[in-house]
């Protein structure tokens, strides 16, 4: 049974979000305010805003001495009517990759959040980091000591590589095309340095895929999501198909798969599933309604896009494929990867305006000119939509012709780019 708690303001607003047939967060927090007298005062703010639809919060980034950025500072307008939220910080923690923990793990967070903070903690932010809320100038810092020496880390902020993100890979999915938590582990630990301290334009956020579902969402949310693929055929279990249509019926298989297949690359002759994988775009449509039947093909790796980001200069962006495949299975195929990661950061970070993220900094000086300054070989793939004209105009040489010379058509090198590795 919950015992409310009676608060000196008085919140009618807030009541009322206790009153649905789910648990309410009011109700936590009231409880939580009998032992935190700051999380009364919060309560009281929070009454307030929700009666003046005024946010009443200001806030700045604070670096924690000796490990970088990471606090995200909350002062309050209100600090004479609610003192005890006059500073009600959020520290930043790095997650586990996957969201993986440990019921001890758990416990421990909870007693130093319960230590140094409010009490209150958010599994996870936007950017995946737990969120550690309402310590204030001086607790941050003994907060920070605490994470740290139980083997935490302190999450990025500002104009830094964010806290990476990744869904669960092939701890628990069959559909994983490469190792999500090692990948992300591995970067972490590379650039650990530029997630605490800021020395980039804007953020940069990775999150990783283990498959075309995307479970990280990270076409939408990441700068440079990596999202597994493979590059041979679909794998077929001709029995499995057998016993999925004999379960389900011929009409279930053509209407739910066949017919929904954006390509059309799939037939249904004879009681067997036909490919044409050279028209598969590997959308995953297929594998997720008949999962024993199909299954990714054995040549893995993933696909590298560039750009995505929430409302900035130029609007929402998704990310666009920047290297359409490669291995990432080696130590080498690692480097690879780390090296391309360096020479985005250094092209960007050189020419890139202040607050403008990589999506808005390829838009504003071209894909081509983006390309050649990150020594990566323009590709087919690359191309976000067809044009829209098929008119094209070739601008003529500002070399004049001599006499009786013809004028050349400019060159076109056909380019084999099936069962082919991206160069980068």
């Amino acid at each position: 049974m919950v015992i409310k708690q009676k608060l000196d303001v008085k919140t009618p607003k807030l009541d009322e979000l206790e009153k649905g047939p789910w648990p309410s967060f009011i109700t936590d927090l009231k409880n939580l305010a009998k032992r935190k007298p700051a999380v009364e005062h919060l309560l009281g703010q929070m009454e307030q805003s929700y009666q003046t639809n005024t946010n009443y919060w200001t806030g700045t980034v604070l670096n924690l001495d000796g490990y970088g950025g990471g606090v995200i500072a909350r002062y309050s307008d209100l600090a004479k009517k609610f003192p005890e939220v006059a500073q009600f910080h959020t520290v930043r923690v790095i997650e586990p990759s996957g969201f993986v923990y440990s019921t001890e793990a758990l416990r421990q967070l909870c007693d130093i959040s319960d230590e140094h903070s409010a009490g209150i903690l958010q599994l996870h932010g936007m950017t995946g980091d737990i969120l550690m809320l309402g310590s204030d100038n001086k607790s941050m810092h003994s907060a920070g000591e605490a994470l740290m020496n139980n083997g935490w880390d302190i999450g990025g902020s500002g104009g830094a590589l964010r806290t990476l993100a990744c869904c669960i890979g092939p701890a628990r999915c069959e559909m994983s095309c490469f190792d999500t938590l090692e990948v992300t582990k591995k970067i972490t630990d590379t650039y650990i340095s530029e997630l605490h301290r800021p020395e980039l334009p804007y953020k940069f956020k990775f999150k990783l895929s283990g498959c075309a579902n995307d479970c990280a969402n990270s076409m939408q949310r990441s700068d440079m999501p990596i999202i597994g693929t493979w590059r041979d055929k679909i794998q077929v279990d001709h029995q499995e198909v057998e016993k999925y249509i004999a379960a389900m019926g011929e009409d279930y298989v053509i209407e739910n798969v066949i017919t929904r297949c954006p390509t059309k690359c799939i037939a249904l002759k004879n009681r067997k599933i036909e490919i044409d994988d050279s028209n598969c775009v590997h959308c995953m449509h297929c594998i997720n309604v008949m999962h024993k039947a199909l299954a990714p093909g054995k040549d893995k790796g993933v696909t590298i896009l560039l750009g995505g980001k929430r409302t900035l200069k130029i609007g929402d962006t998704m990310g666009s494929v920047i290297v359409p495949f490669m291995k990432l299975q080696t130590e080498e195929d690692m480097e690879k990867l780390i090296e391309l990661i360096r020479r985005i950061w250094d092209f960007w970070g050189e020419s890139g305006l202040e607050h403008e993220r990589v999506g808005e900094f390829i838009e504003r000086v071209g894909l081509g000119t983006f390309l050649e300054g990150i020594g990566v070989e323009p590709d087919p793939q690359m191309v976000k939509h067809p044009r829209t004209n098929s008119y094209i105009k070739f601008e003529e040489l500002t070399k004049p012709r001599m006499a009786g010379e013809t004028k050349k058509a400019p060159n076109v090198v056909d380019k084999e780019i099936e069962g082919k590795e991206t160069t980068f």
